[in-house]
């Protein structure tokens, strides 16, 4: 039987990064069809002091991988965090989807109550229950910046619905 803890993760990361691709491909037409600077979409944001498309799309990806890995017990895969362009990104997303699909659903099992340790070492320091880690951290922080990515790209004309947002399921 699969861990609750896997079928509450990696399906999930999986059905959000596979919709943003989606998404981020009919940007890039999109993009093209109106002869506007990719760099232009990649940099804006919903408000100033927010993060950009680019570095959304670059936190989403890394949620998904790192709150996977964590509860599953690998060493989290870290990359450049270097993407300039949509091609960029789709490689990043191909490349965390990837890794979601190499992980082995029994070694979610009892991550419910492993401990996480977050920030460890600094002031900031918590410890939180694998559980807890997945539905009152690691989930909302991802869907957070799946959804700013989909503000952004929505508020610059991109005709998308929540039938995109939300992709095959």
């Amino acid at each position: 039987m699969t861990s609750p803890m896997y079928s509450n993760s990696v399906p999930v990361f999986k059905q959000m990064l596979i919709a943003l691709r989606t998404i981020l491909g009919k940007a890039d037409t999109h993009l093209a069809g109106k002869s506007i600077d990719p760099a232009a979409l990649l940099q804006a944001r919903l408000y100033l002091d927010m993060f950009p498309l680019v570095k959304q799309v670059q936190i989403a990806a890394d949620f998904a991988r790192g709150v996977s890995a964590r509860l599953a017990g690998v060493d989290v895969p870290v990359f450049d965090g270097n993407e300039q362009t949509i091609a960029d990104l789709d490689r990043l997303l191909e490349k965390s989807l990837a890794f979601l699909d190499g992980l082995d659903s029994t070694s979610f099992s009892g991550s419910e109550s492993k401990e996480i340790v977050l920030r460890p070492g600094t002031p900031k320091e918590k410890k939180l229950s694998g559980q807890v880690y997945l539905s009152n951290y690691g989930l909302p922080q991802f869907f957070f910046h799946v959804t700013t990515a989909y503000a952004i790209l929505r508020h610059n004309g991109l005709d998308i619905g929540k039938r995109d947002y939300m992709g095959a399921y």
